[in-house]
């Protein structure tokens, strides 16, 4: 580190960074660089826009020094060092130039051209692209090696991650520069290769296809699944709430441009469901309305939560619960009686049995009424099962009613919320971190990141609870592969079937971190 507090391969403080484009994201982007110490010079194609962008920022750090984050000496400093320009050849002497314009491969194509004839041969060019190549926004200029994707999170000033895009063509010395000047900002950089999605697009699809799916298949409705993955599976919001919140259009948007980007592979295919609300105008939080109601008094979202039930006196546990393990004390905390039965009398893996020997057990991947041992009911994979505060449970189509009725009860006896849901192979948070898992192993066999890296832009990007290949390692690679095969066999379209990495990670037991 230098005595400015950046790397001898970063930006030093004294150099100016330019921001090109002036929405928010541009906006954002700007003020980090600014508060890290930076000259900043913004610029915006329209009139007026970039001295707008000026009060906008102002505004914000005011707000900062207003909630004591931000001293009013610095905030003062910081606005010294603010400036709107009317030309990009005011933007001559810059080091690092972020672009934040539209997401269209023309335009970013034609900025960067006219930037090339501006700039130094020393200033590292960078785009903030979410969905385009950086491979190909850098092909149409003259030294296409200086070239780099810095893709932050919005809003930049709160969110720690960004992807260090490295694109085809682009020097590993541009791709590093860039890399320890956004560290020394004190943000928490990622390396990444110049694929469809780079790390969080491309992993996160999962989360909300599998979701989606589950809907458009008469599961649960949004609220139930929403709160499942909340309450069980422990994501911060669910998968519904969030695209309401990010803007249905912009969500779907990623998706179909990683699937198109993929060849159409099916792991990625968008939701018809998602494309109607999208057609509709029904973008969420934005438009007044997307999966939920957004209108001023209306009534909030609530998930199927079943009724009090008795729980049953006595259940048997044939076998180990595998990641379900941690059940085994909860039930007898709560003073049920849990009678242990010989190993040998398991049969294909573990479960409970209910009094009147019907078969609870944790979902494999395959629905409740293809278990040849039916009538069985499933429950849904948790986080930590002590924390969950609720369990889903799909009983099979020839279930009795009481058995439903008393594994409801028991596990509201160990004081969780019950959602009861159609029986569809891999219920809600299975299917779903499997194929989080999955995405998370092909990555890094492909090359994409590192496992370190994108772990810690999943945990950093979209505040999972804990990196995918973290929690792969803690479920088995053989467990994760082995709901991915059953569901694969529910639905023989390629969607669930587990990758190669997977399938050797398994084979060997090793670790996928």
């Amino acid at each position: 580190m230098t005595a400015s507090g950046t790397s001898d391969r970063g930006i030093q403080r004294t150099g100016t960074v330019a921001v090109v484009g002036t929405g928010t994201m541009g906006q954002g982007i700007a003020q980090v660089a600014l508060v890290a110490g930076h000259p900043v010079r913004l610029y915006d194609a329209a009139p007026g826009r970039a001295a707008q962008a000026v009060d906008a920022i102002a505004a914000r750090l005011d707000r900062l020094v207003a909630k004591g984050s931000l001293a009013g000496a610095g905030r003062d400093a910081a606005l010294g060092r603010l400036a709107a320009v009317d030309r990009l050849a005011d933007l001559a002497d810059t080091e690092l130039a972020i672009e934040a314009i539209l997401e269209e491969l023309g335009a970013k194509q034609q900025l960067f051209t006219a930037l090339e004839t501006v700039v130094s041969d020393r200033c590292v060019l960078a785009t903030n692209t979410s969905s385009l190549s950086v491979t190909a926004v850098a092909g149409a200029l003259r030294r296409p090696g200086r070239l780099v994707g810095l893709h932050f999170f919005n809003p930049a000033p709160l969110l720690p991650l960004v992807e260090v895009v490295r694109g085809f063509a682009t020097d590993r010395a541009a791709a590093d520069r860039a890399y320890e000047t956004v560290a020394a900002w004190g943000k928490t950089p990622v390396r990444c290769a110049d694929t469809p999605g780079f790390i969080v697009n491309r992993i996160a699809r999962p989360f909300y296809a599998e979701a989606f799916r589950v809907y458009e298949e008469g599961g649960a409705d949004p609220a139930t699944i929403d709160a499942v993955l909340r309450e069980s599976g422990g994501f911060r919001m669910g998968p519904f709430e969030l695209t309401d919140l990010i803007g249905q259009d912009v969500n779907e948007a990623v998706t179909r441009s990683v699937w198109e980007s993929l060849f159409h592979d099916p792991k990625s295919t968008p939701s018809l469901a998602q494309r109607r609300l999208v057609d509709a105008g029904l973008h969420g939080r934005k438009t007044g309305r997307g999966w939920y109601d957004h209108a001023d008094g209306a009534p909030s979202p609530r998930p199927h939560t079943a009724e009090p039930c008795d729980a049953p006196a006595k259940i048997a546990l044939h076998g180990d619960l595998g990641p379900a393990a941690g059940l085994v004390p909860l039930i007898e905390e709560a003073g049920i009686t849990l009678v242990r039965e010989p190993v040998a009398e398991a049969g294909p893996g573990g479960f409970l049995a209910l009094p009147d020997g019907t078969r609870l057990s944790l979902t494999d991947g395959s629905a409740a009424t293809t278990d040849p041992f039916a009538p069985g009911i499933r429950f849904d994979l948790a986080l930590d099962y002590r924390t969950a505060t609720r369990i889903a449970l799909a009983p099979s189509a020839t279930a009795d009613p009481l058995a439903t009725a008393a594994a409801t009860g028991l596990f509201q006896a160990l004081g969780k919320q019950v959602s009861v849901v159609g029986d569809l192979p891999g219920m809600i948070v299975a299917r779903t971190v499997a194929m989080l898992v999955d995405f998370a192993a092909d990555a890094v066999a492909r090359g994409v990141a590192s496992a370190g890296d994108i772990d810690t832009a999943m945990r950093t990007g979209v505040n999972y609870p804990r990196g995918p290949l973290y929690w792969g390692d803690q479920l088995g690679a053989g467990w994760v592969r082995d709901v991915l095969r059953n569901l694969h066999d529910a639905c023989p379209t390629g969607r669930y079937a587990p990758s190669q990495a997977l399938i050797r990670r398994a084979a060997t037991e090793g670790k996928l971190l």
